[in-house]
C-alpha cells in the first residue's frame, strides 16, 4: 500500500498481535517487529487491538509485551473487567497524549466520550480485576501453565481430520478438515457434542477455538481435551 499510494495516504495500521477470532493465527516470526519498523520509517501509527489478547491471556499483561513490540495505540476490553461489566479503554503513547493535551489552542482536539463513559460500576469492576491480576500474578500463572496447555492440545494431533493445531499462552485452536460441500459443519458438530458434555468451545469455520479461564487447573485442562478428543473422533466421517 505504501509503495502503491504513498505513506501520506495511510494514517495508521491496525492489527491484532495474535488474531483470535479468526482462528488463533500467530504472526510469522519477526512480523510485528518488521511492521513496527515500517510504521516508524513512514510516520504511520501502529495500533494493536488487544481486546482478546490483553490481561494475561498470552502470559503477559498484553501481547505487546510478550512479543516485545510497542504500539502507538492499544485498545482493550473484555478482560479489563473480567467481562463482569462491559468496559473498553484505549492507551496511547506519550507523544500522542502530549499532542492532544499540550497542543496549542486551535490545534488537535479529541472529541470523545458518550453517555455512560466512566460508569462507576464498570470502573469498580476494572479496578478489582486489575488488583486481582496483580496480587495473584495471573500472567505468571498463564506462563507456568503454558507447557501443560500446549502438550494437552497437541495430544489431539492424531485425532481424525485434525489438520493443524495452534497455541500461545492460554489460547488454542484445532483446525479440522471440512466436510465436502459443507464448510463449518464438522466443527459445529464437534461444538454441539462438547456442549452436551459440559465443555464450551468456540468455532469459526472449521476451527475449534479454546480460551479457558486463567484460573484453570491441570485436571480441567485434561477434561477439556478428553471431551474434545471424543467429540472429534465421533465426527470422523
Amino acid at each position: 500500500r505504501v509503495a502503491l499510494h504513498g505513506a501520506d495516504t495511510i494514517a495508521a495500521v491496525i492489527v491484532e498481535p495474535l488474531a483470535g477470532s479468526a482462528g488463533v493465527l500467530l504472526p510469522p516470526q519477526g512480523y510485528l517487529e518488521r511492521l513496527r519498523a515500517a510504521c516508524d520509517r513512514h510516520g504511520i501509527l501502529l495500533i494493536f487491538d488487544e481486546v482478546i489478547t490483553g490481561f494475561g491471556r498470552t502470559g503477559a499483561n498484553f501481547a505487546a509485551g510478550r512479543f516485545g513490540v510497542t504500539p502507538d495505540i492499544l485498545t482493550m476490553a473484555k478482560g479489563l473487567t473480567n467481562a463482569a461489566v462491559p468496559m473498553g479503554a484505549v492507551a496511547v503513547s506519550n507523544a500522542i497524549h502530549d499532542a492532544i493535551v499540550d497542543g496549542a489552542p486551535g490545534g488537535i482536539e479529541l472529541f470523545h466520550g458518550y453517555t455512560y463513559s466512566g460508569h462507576p460500576l464498570a470502573c469498580a469492576a476494572a479496578i478489582a480485576t486489575i488488583d486481582l491480576h496483580r496480587d495473584e500474578d495471573l500472567p505468571g500463572r498463564v506462563r507456568s501453565l503454558e507447557p501443560v496447555w500446549e502438550a494437552a492440545v497437541h495430544s489431539l494431533r492424531t485425532a481424525p481430520n485434525v489438520i493443524d493445531i495452534r497455541n500461545f499462552g492460554l489460547i488454542g485452536a484445532i483446525e479440522l478438515s471440512p466436510r465436502p460441500g459443507q464448510p463449518g459443519a464438522r466443527a459445529m458438530a464437534v461444538f454441539k457434542r462438547c456442549f452436551a458434555a459440559g465443555v464450551l468451545v468456540r468455532v469459526t469455520g472449521d476451527i475449534v477455538a479454546l480460551s479457558p479461564p486463567l484460573i484453570i487447573e491441570t485436571p480441567q485442562i485434561e477434561r477439556i481435551v478428553s471431551v474434545l478428543g471424543d467429540a472429534i473422533t465421533a465426527e470422523r466421517d
